[in-house]
């Protein structure tokens, strides 16, 4: 019985983790989903960020972080997203009181369920931010693409 090959490696070797998925795809263009909050950001928050060609960015706006629900963040695993990331507004300075809060303990949540299932919890992140703030958006996503230069691409999809 032959095994499937994908680039010249066996199948089973790919599923077995022999093989360094990482080293396959050397033209590597992550895929990252941004959801931010409207108040932390205007619409201006594309103008800067997809100023990076090393990676695709695709926005999600919100009223207010407290939205960002784990099923969001999975279904953007589940759509081809490398990583997500969450900007939120500093501590004490939600509009909506606790939103910040909020969304911090449900990426808490959803990091950990990552790391469970062995998609490994770095690729999903959370920054503080203050309104406008572009330098730390731009320091949070270098962070971001340097965790996918180890982790490497989504293994989900």
């Amino acid at each position: 019985m032959n095994a499937e090959k994908f680039d010249g490696y066996n199948i089973s070797d790919l599923f077995c983790k022999k093989v360094n998925i990482k080293n396959m795809t050397e033209n590597f263009k992550p895929k990252i989903t941004l959801f931010h909050c409207i108040n932390a950001f205007d619409d201006t928050a594309e103008q800067f960020l997809t100023g990076k060609d090393t990676c695709e960015i695709q926005t999600v706006k919100m009223p207010c972080s407290s939205m960002v629900k784990d099923v969001f963040l999975l279904r953007a695993f589940e759509a081809g997203s490398d990583a997500v990331v969450v900007l939120v507004c500093t501590e004490g300075q939600c509009r909506f009181l606790e939103g910040n809060i909020r969304a911090k303990k449900r990426v808490a949540w959803v990091r950990n369920l990552l790391d469970e299932i062995g998609l490994d919890g770095r690729r999903l992140s959370l920054t503080n931010i203050a309104a406008g703030d572009k330098a730390t958006a731009n320091q949070a996503m270098d962070d971001v693409l340097k965790n996918l230069a180890e982790v490497g691409p989504n293994p989900a999809v």
